[in-house]
C-alpha cells in the first residue's frame, strides 16, 4: 500500500465524469487499499478515486473516526444511489480536494445504494446519518460535482479564489 496525492481544487480532472469499472481484479484492490490509506494519513472519512487523479467509479468511506475504535471501511465499486429520502439532514461538509473550507450542505437524509464490494459482489446498503451524507458526497465526486456546487455563487468563488491562492503559495520554490 502506498499513499497516493490529492488533487486540489481548483483542477479540471475533478469536473470530469468518473467511468465505470468492468472487472475487480488484484491490481484494483491495490488500488483501494492505496485510496484507502491515504484517506487515512489525510484524514479524512471518504475518498473518491477521482480525487487522486484516477477517473473511476470507485469510493472508501470510514466513517468510524475515533482512532481508537476498529477501523470500518467500506469499499464501493461502481456505486449507485438507487433511491434519496424526501426528508433532509443537514451536515458541516469538508472535502479532502478542499482543505480548510467547509460549508453547511442540506442533502436527503436517506439513501439507498447497489454497488460492488471489495471482492466484487453485488451489494444493497441502505444509509442514514453520516454515513448516507458521505455517501452522496463521494458519488457526486464520480459526476464531477463537489460540495461548493451547492452553495451561493458568491460563496462558491469565494472559496475557489482562496485555493487558487493557497495553490500557488505552495508552488513557490523557496532557495
Amino acid at each position: 500500500m502506498s499513499q497516493r496525492k490529492i488533487v486540489i481544487e481548483p483542477d479540471p480532472i475533478l469536473r470530469k465524469k468518473s467511468e465505470t469499472l468492468e472487472k475487480v481484479d488484484d491490481e484494483l484492490r491495490a488500488l483501494l487499499d492505496d485510496m484507502l490509506e491515504t484517506m487515512y494519513a489525510a484524514p479524512g472519512i471518504g475518498l473518491a478515486a477521482v480525487q487522486i487523479g484516477i477517473l473511476k467509479r470507485l469510493i472508501v468511506i470510514d466513517i468510524s473516526k475515533d482512532k481508537d475504535k476498529k477501523k470500518d471501511p467500506l469499499f464501493l465499486i461502481n456505486p449507485e444511489i438507487i433511491s434519496r429520502s424526501k426528508k433532509t439532514s443537514i451536515y458541516e461538509e469538508g472535502c479532502l480536494s478542499l482543505p480548510g473550507h467547509f460549508a453547511e450542505i442540506e442533502r436527503p437524509a436517506e439513501c439507498l445504494i447497489k454497488f460492488l464490494d471489495y471482492n466484487g459482489k453485488e451489494k444493497e446498503l441502505s444509509a442514514n446519518g453520516l454515513l448516507s451524507t458521505c455517501i452522496q458526497h463521494e458519488v457526486d465526486h464520480l459526476n464531477g460535482i463537489l460540495f461548493i456546487d451547492y452553495l451561493s455563487k458568491l460563496k462558491k468563488d469565494m472559496i475557489i479564489k482562496k485555493l487558487i491562492k493557497h495553490k500557488k503559495e505552495l508552488n513557490k520554490v523557496v532557495l
